[in-house]
C-alpha cells in the first residue's frame, strides 16, 4: 500500500528541538538591540559627554532617562523567554515522537516567540501606555495557549512517553493554566498603573526561576 507524505513528515523531535533552540537564541539576542547608548542632545544644549564641554552628569542623565526605562522590559522578557524555553523542552522530552500536526503546533509557538522582541520594544517605547501592556500580555497568552494545545494534542494522539506519568502531565497542564491566569491578573493591574503591572510580572518571572518561592505557588 502506498504511504502518504503526511504519515512521516515532521516526525523528528530532534530537528524540532534544534529549530526551537535557534529561534529562542535569535529572539533573546534581538532583545538587546533595543538597548542603545544615550543619544546626543541638540546642538543648542550642552554637548554630549564624549565631546568638548561634556560631563559624566550628562551621561548619567542619558542612562537614567533613555536606557533605564528599556532595561526593565528587556530583563523581564529575557526571563520570560527562558521560562518558555524550559517549558517547551519539558514537553518535547516527554514525547516519544512528533507528527506533522504537532510540528506545526510548535511552529506556531515559535511564531509567538519571534514576536516577543516587537512586543517588548513596544512596551519599552513608553511603559505608561496600557495598550502596550495589553499587546505584551496577548503575546504571553499566545505562547501559553499553544503550549497547552500541544500537550492536549500529544495526549490524544498517544505521543506521550511511558516515563511521563499522569502526575507529570497534570503538573505541566497546571503550570500553564495557573501562570496564564496570574499573567492576566498582573496585566489587568495596568488599569491602575502600568508600572505596577510590570512589577508583578517581574515577581512572577523571578518566582518561576529562583528561590525563595511564593508559598501559594509552591506546587506549580
Amino acid at each position: 500500500m502506498p504511504v502518504t507524505y503526511h504519515r512521516f513528515a515532521g516526525s523528528s523531535l530532534g530537528r524540532l528541538a534544534a529549530l526551537s533552540d535557534g529561534v529562542f537564541a535569535v529572539a533573546m539576542t534581538l532583545l538587546v538591540l533595543d538597548l542603545k547608548p544615550p543619544s546626543a542632545p541638540p546642538r543648542s544644549q550642552q554637548p554630549i559627554w564624549s565631546g568638548a564641554g561634556g560631563s559624566e552628569h550628562t551621561l548619567v542623565h542619558g542612562l537614567a532617562h533613555q536606557v533605564a526605562p528599556r532595561l526593565l522590559p528587556y530583563a523581564m522578557t529575557f526571563l520570560t523567554l527562558g521560562i518558555f524555553w524550559v517549558g517547551q523542552q519539558a514537553q518535547l522530552e516527554s514525547f516519544t515522537r512528533s507528527t506533522r500536526p504537532l510540528t506545526w503546533i510548535h511552529l506556531m509557538f515559535l511564531l509567538g516567540i519571534t514576536l516577543m522582541p516587537f512586543s517588548t520594544g513596544l512596551l519599552a517605547e513608553d511603559t505608561s501606555y496600557r495598550l502596550s501592556m495589553g499587546v505584551y500580555w496577548l503575546n504571553l497568552f499566545l505562547l501559553g495557549a499553544v503550549l497547552f494545545v500541544s500537550l492536549a494534542y500529544a495526549e490524544r494522539a498517544g505521543l506521550m512517553s511511558a516515563e511521563t506519568t499522569p502526575e507529570m502531565r497534570a503538573a505541566m497542564r497546571r503550570r500553564i493554566v495557573v501562570y496564564q491566569c496570574l499573567y492576566m491578573c498582573a496585566a489587568l493591574t495596568c488599569l491602575i498603573n502600568t508600572y505596577l503591572a510590570i512589577g508583578l510580572l517581574v515577581v512572577l518571572q523571578l518566582n518561576a526561576v529562583i528561590v525563595p518561592r511564593i508559598w501559594i505557588l509552591d506546587r506549580v
